[in-house]
């Protein structure tokens, strides 16, 4: 196995085993089922298969910045939008605090955006592969927003 197939194996494994590990330990049960959401809050079965795809991309575009770009800002900020992800389940769904995660996955768009606008010009790849995470991340900020303005 070559370097660079193990370090796409590694990013992926961390990205994705990380996600399903907080995704497991943070469940939406009953206190989620409670809040009142909006109409465009789709089934809670989409979740788990669209951030599983999701976090393949992730950890293989942190796997391509890593191996070309390792010591700049896209890499600095694709460690951020990492943290701040794994960082939204446990306070919305483990803390119960709708207006902490707001906090956060705004801070995780805004890190999103960063990312690809500091890849653009090194690996443009890199940048249009974040697109679907920036479309899934823009939803879900607005799917936090409502849901703390109808709780």
């Amino acid at each position: 196995m070559s370097n660079k197939t193990l370090t796409y194996l590694v990013f992926i494994v961390i990205v994705l085993g990380g996600g399903l590990f907080i995704g497991a330990n943070n469940v939406p049960g009953e206190w989620y089922q409670s809040l009142a959401k909006p109409s465009f809050n789709p089934p809670n079965w989409v979740f788990a298969p669209v951030w599983s795809i999701l976090y393949v991309i992730i950890g293989a575009v942190g796997a391509r910045t890593w191996l070309s770009f390792r010591r700049t800002m896209a890499m600095r900020l694709w460690f951020a939008q990492l943290i701040l992800n794994f960082a939204w389940s446990p306070l919305f769904f483990g803390l119960r605090d709708p207006s902490s995660a707001l906090i956060v996955i705004l801070g995780l768009l805004v890190a999103v955006i960063g990312f690809m606008a500091a890849s653009w010009r090194q690996d443009r790849t890199a940048s249009l592969l974040f697109t679907p995470y920036l479309a899934w991340v823009a939803f879900a900020t607005a799917l936090n927003t409502a849901i703390v303005m109808l709780n």
